[in-house]
């Protein structure tokens, strides 16, 4: 029975991420901030719940208080504009390595060391790399590398435990998807930016600007003539939003995120609408209205309401991704030596 429904949420998946990459390819930008603002905080907040339910996968009951005053450290920078928010990768980077402690060790001592050790390698990294250390830790991983790599993971150990070919056709799946947003012409996409969609982005083109740099080689980046009336946007933004390289960009973040909301809300059997309290369940569809509708009202302040929340559902499953990683080591391991003793 386990199996059966396990095998129906593979199939399940392999659909949603069809439902994910058409509009991907056709509406990237507009497909992003829909998902964004009315997927993203009901994902933010059932997953937190579920984590919580599960002691965020730590050694200890109250490890996750850690991860917690991290966030909050970094919130107060943000929200008050400090001159001190130069330091919030490096604060990204701690939780990340105490996480793993945090899943290793049941000592406090030695979650005590790795967390002092973090402070001091992390320090170090920044002072000798700090535009690439702030990039993976303040742009990449809470962004593209959660919703994408983790994504990703989590399939990869799904395809492992189970054994079953719908598993493994849902990785190859997952893969082909994201590898065809960039191989389709861009002039298949009809996205259309208005001054509502160029504001509102905003907050997100570091995203886009550091995986263009990565990807450069698919293609030069032609700036298309087929745009009028864009005396709101900026010069430096025109390749963003306007090139070969923009679109395709745009269309693999917008398949990841939205993949990522539907991965998630395809596995009832995890969230358990029925079994959340009552109480938790009415506080968690009141926030998910009142952000929608600040997203509504202002996108901007949707997004300054819910960033603490975007960010600590980041932080706290840092625990799990860390567990994902080592299930897969243990169920590589665990094949490779199966096949030498068969």
């Amino acid at each position: 029975m386990a199996q059966r429904n396990t095998a129906y949420i593979d199939k399940l998946n392999i659909g949603l991420m069809f439902v994910a990459l058409l509009p991907a390819i056709l509406l990237p930008f507009e497909l992003f901030l829909f998902v964004y603002a009315i997927l993203g905080p009901l994902h933010y907040l059932t997953e937190i719940n579920w984590l919580h339910k599960k002691q965020y996968f730590t050694s200890h009951k109250y490890d996750y208080l850690g991860i917690i005053v991290f966030i909050l450290a970094v919130g107060l920078l943000v929200f008050f504009h400090s001159k001190y928010k130069f330091i919030i990768p490096i604060l990204i980077f701690i939780t990340f390595g105490a996480s793993l402690s945090m899943v290793l060790f049941k000592s406090i001592g030695k979650k005590l060391i790795t967390v002092i050790s973090c402070v001091i390698l992390g320090g170090v990294l920044f002072y000798f790399f700090r535009e690439h250390f702030r990039i993976i830790f303040s742009i990449l991983l809470p962004t593209i590398v959660h919703v994408f790599i983790f994504t990703g993971m989590f399939i990869l150990v799904g395809a492992l435990r189970s054994n079953s070919s719908v598993a493994l056709l849902s990785l190859i799946t997952f893969i082909a998807c994201s590898v065809v947003t960039f191989l389709i012409p861009p002039t298949f996409s009809f996205s259309s930016i208005s001054e509502y969609i160029y504001g509102n982005y905003s907050s997100f083109r570091n995203i886009n600007r550091i995986l263009m740099r990565f990807f450069s080689f698919i293609h030069v980046d032609d700036i298309r003539t087929s745009y009028t009336n864009t005396s709101y946007i900026k010069e430096g933004d025109l390749t963003l939003f306007f090139s070969d390289n923009g679109v395709r960009v745009m269309r693999f973040i917008a398949f990841a995120y939205t993949y990522h909301y539907l991965n998630w809300f395809s596995k009832t059997s995890i969230i358990q609408w029925h079994n959340t309290k009552k109480r938790n369940l009415i506080f968690i569809i009141a926030i998910w209205i009142i952000s929608v509708l600040l997203y509504l009202y202002n996108y901007k302040t949707g997004l300054k309401w819910l960033y603490i929340l975007s960010l600590g559902h980041v932080l706290l499953e840092f625990p799990l991704n860390f567990r994902s990683f080592i299930e897969v080591k243990k169920q590589v391991s665990l094949k490779i030596f199966n096949y030498k003793q068969s």
